[in-house]
């Protein structure tokens, strides 16, 4: 009897899983959830596909929490307590309202140096067109507070209604530091103020802490560097400190999760157990991706993956088959196009790089693209669904 051909690709579906809370079995749990659903749903697990868990359950099944306390024990051991220069910070009152609180707990005074037009991530403080009226060049002009007021008075953003320059301002001063605030591209414009800093961007970090050093900075720590272990017995993250934490309650952050190979590991054996399957499985964050609206770079997370299975390794190695349609099978038609097309695809080298066939086909990271899929799968609201399945992720036009 002749098989029938499948006519679907990808699919990515979001999977229900019960509320996650401290010490419960995860990979039991997702396990259990991913079979349930595809009894429910009619549908089969296939080698390849792929199960994603968000951080966030990830890291609530760990604990890894910390107090505003916490986090300003390890500032003031770390920095000195006196004052403290905090550059390059998000915009936000989810990732990084609450680590303000703690790092100003830990100090006397913040010099408080936002980047300007916009954060590393792309929430706008002032428009380019604004910046350009002014005749303000922001790779060298500092401005203080009282300028950059005068220049562009209050300014919401665009999607919270927040001025994120008052309300930074307001929740220093509320934990007891007094607050300076200044406006600047180069990093080395804060050691004009102070020599001990916290340079909180997230995928610049590296390359800041070394222009600090180099210019003579006495203390240089990233978000990464503070809660890199646990203070008063608190969560941590070893690898990232404070990168990728979200805000849990009003005075307490729920951390990027720890090292969790493991987990994902133990997820794929039990899955081949329950069904001789070989999956992969990967634990996934922000997405990386851009909104062409708002102009937000997602990725206010260090990565997107922080732990997968080895077959996740890698990058796409795909033919552009419009281009294969368009150009060298341009004469033909019908199963003779589609045969000749199924044979360049067979045939293709592992490394396509400077293949006019491949253009167009991003060599991203495949977690990268993945975990964006399943980013945008997932949401970031009342979905209920912290698991998401993806299936025919691998597949191409002769399967």
């Amino acid at each position: 009897m002749e098989t029938k051909e499948r006519r679907v690709g990808t699919v990515s579906r979001g999977i229900r899983c019960p509320i996650i809370r401290e010490g419960d079995d995860l990979a039991a749990i997702v396990t259990e959830s991913v079979l349930e659903a595809a009894e429910c749903e009619g549908f089969e697990l296939r080698d390849r596909d792929v199960i994603s868990i968000t951080e966030s359950i990830v890291a609530r099944a760990q604990g890894n929490y910390a107090s505003v306390d916490d986090i300003a024990a390890d500032v003031k051991a770390k920095l000195g307590g006196g004052t403290v220069g905090v550059i390059f910070p998000i915009l936000s009152r989810n990732r990084f309202a609450i680590c303000l609180r703690g790092i100003a707990k830990g100090a006397k005074k913040i010099v408080l140096m936002l980047s300007y037009p916009s954060d590393e991530v792309g929430n706008e403080l002032v428009s380019l067109d604004k910046i350009d009226a002014a005749g303000v060049n922001p790779y060298s002009d500092v401005l203080s507070l009282e300028r950059y007021r005068e220049l562009f008075g209050e300014n919401k953003h665009e999607f919270t209604g927040v001025d994120y320059v008052e309300y930074y301002g307001d929740l220093v001063k509320e934990c007891g530091a007094e607050v300076e605030i200044v406006f600047a591209n180069q990093a080395k414009t804060i050691l004009d103020y102070t020599d001990c800093i916290i340079n909180c961007d997230i995928h610049t970090r590296a390359r800041t802490k070394r222009i600090l050093k180099a210019a003579g900075a006495k203390v240089v720590c990233g978000l990464d560097d503070i809660l890199n272990a646990p203070v008063n017995g608190s969560g941590c993250n070893e690898k990232y400190g404070l990168l990728g934490s979200n805000k849990s309650t009003e005075d307490k952050i729920k951390l990027f999760p720890r090292e969790c190979k493991d987990l994902v590991l133990d997820i794929q054996h039990r899955v081949f157990k329950a069904t001789g399957k070989h999956v992969e499985v990967m634990v996934y964050g922000d997405g990386a991706f851009k909104d062409p609206q708002g102009k937000i770079w997602e990725l206010a997370d260090p990565v997107v993956s922080p732990a997968f299975t080895d077959g996740l390794i890698g990058t796409p190695n795909e033919l552009k088959l419009k281009y294969l349609a368009d150009n060298d099978f341009k004469d033909l038609s019908g199963n003779a196009l589609r045969e000749a097309i199924s044979k360049s695809i067979k045939e293709k080298d592992g490394n396509l790089v400077g293949n006019m066939a491949s253009q167009g086909t991003t060599p991203r990271q495949l977690t990268d693209l993945i975990g964006s899929l399943c980013d945008l799968t997932s949401g970031s609201g009342d979905k209920g669904t912290p698991v998401v399945l993806v299936q025919g992720y691998f597949d191409n036009y002769t399967n």
